[in-house]
């Protein structure tokens, strides 16, 4: 009934935690369907690792899939609506595909869903009717992309069962970013959903906007001997959406003040050579971050292919302190007496200081919740334990790298 044992191992590290998670996948939904034929998916989360708030100005960005996952069973169910339960959430979404521009938008996953259909048929491709019983460990509001996750496992599934695997990994990120922006009324570019339907490291270049360029690169914490860790620092009480909007439009500012649209179009050194004309000293800071991030970005790639992680490790730190001295994302200038991320890097620090085991920086967005530690492998159960101290065990997540992006899994 569960997928065959080999895919299992390349997907999970530990095998019998992974088969009891299909085994209860496939009775739950065996149990709100009455049927016991299915297939399963699977749909990583993600992780950034260089390439801090730089994709809407047509940056570089070292991206992955992560070991969390979005599983799900489904099968055709001949008619013309979806019928999807979700792990820990009582009663079923509905969607029926005969009305999708009838639901309501910003009503969670009935809109997002409703969204996707959409798009799908936009694009060409087939949407009809299924059964779906969805099972997460992706972390909700912790920066590992836990909607793009269920996104790519929907596109996955509407690939298999409707259009002969002829979608691709750029078509599920279009389909899961049009959701978000028309139906959720959410700004979302296409990292978070490329890294989730790819695999394994990517590099994404978004310098051309109708045609963003992505590869997938060599690239593992475990071969350079180190654990990648996420811990979740605490939600904010704040509205953040004026604080991740300013970051573009402060962007966008700079570069129109120079004669181009995004930054990618211009320079560092046009920055420099006119920064007389610049009242807003943050823009400034926030444009110079954007050009150094990008060459942290290429730099890092290198250095790991040339086996040299030290200073692999060294662009990663750089990065995060780029993205708290000049970005300044690392908390929120309305509640400046509110700093979980400052403060639990810097605790993070002092270990690495005391150990020189590691590196840290801010994860994701960025004002509120989550930073990401590189620690040596040997140490990480260290780490985990003196950060215990500090933050809640259940917000302190080991990571690896994923090799597979979102996927059908043959039984």
């Amino acid at each position: 009934m569960i997928p065959n044992q080999k895919i299992l191992k390349e997907l999970y590290q530990d095998i019998n935690e992974a088969k009891n998670r299909y085994e209860n996948l496939a009775t739950r939904f065996q149990e709100k369907f009455n049927s016991t034929t299915m297939e399963f998916f699977s749909s990583p989360g993600r992780t950034e690792i260089i390439g801090n708030h730089t994709d809407h100005n047509g940056g570089l960005i070292l991206a992955a899939s992560i070991s969390m996952d979005t599983i799900g069973a489904a099968y055709p169910n001949d008619s013309n609506e979806i019928h999807l339960f979700s792990e820990g959430y009582t009663g079923p979404v509905i969607i029926d595909l005969n009305h999708l521009t009838s639901i309501p938008k910003d009503s969670g996953t009935l809109s997002l869903i409703a969204g996707m259909m959409v798009a799908i048929r936009e694009k060409g491709y087939v949407a009809k009717g299924f059964n779906c019983y969805v099972s997460s460990t992706v972390i909700p509001a912790a920066g590992v992309s836990s909607s793009a996750s269920f996104e790519m496992l929907i596109c996955t599934i509407v690939n298999h069962f409707f259009n002969q695997n002829q979608m691709s990994a750029m078509d599920y990120a279009k389909i899961g970013q049009y959701a978000e922006n028309k139906f959720w009324h959410k700004k979302s570019g296409l990292m978070d959903q490329m890294a989730c339907a790819v695999g394994g490291a990517i590099l994404l270049d978004f310098s051309d906007a109708e045609n963003i360029k992505y590869q997938q690169v060599p690239f593992t914490f475990e071969e350079m001997g180190y654990k990648q860790i996420i811990v979740d620092t605490g939600d904010s009480h704040s509205d953040l959406n004026k604080e991740y909007s300013a970051i573009p439009k402060e962007m966008f500012e700079i570069a129109s003040k120079l004669g181009a649209k995004r930054l990618c179009d211009t320079s560092l050194e046009a920055l420099i050579a006119h920064l007389a004309d610049f009242s807003n000293d943050r823009g400034v800071l926030r444009a110079i971050h954007f050009f150094k991030e990008n060459e942290r970005v290429k730099e890092a790639l290198h250095s790991f292919a040339a086996k040299n992680y030290e200073t692999v490790l060294k662009e990663i730190k750089d990065s995060g302190d780029s993205s708290w001295k000049l970005l300044q994302n690392c908390y929120c200038p309305d509640s400046p007496k509110d700093q979980p991320i400052p403060k639990t890097l810097t605790l993070s620090e002092l270990f690495f200081e005391k150990n020189h085991s590691g590196v840290c920086r801010v994860h994701g967005g960025g004002f509120a919740g989550v930073i990401m530690c590189v620690v040596k492998e040997e140490e990480s159960e260290a780490l985990i334990h003196y950060l215990s101290h500090f933050i809640n065990p259940s917000k302190i997540y080991p990571l690896s790298i994923r090799p597979i992006g979102a996927t059908y899994l043959a039984k």
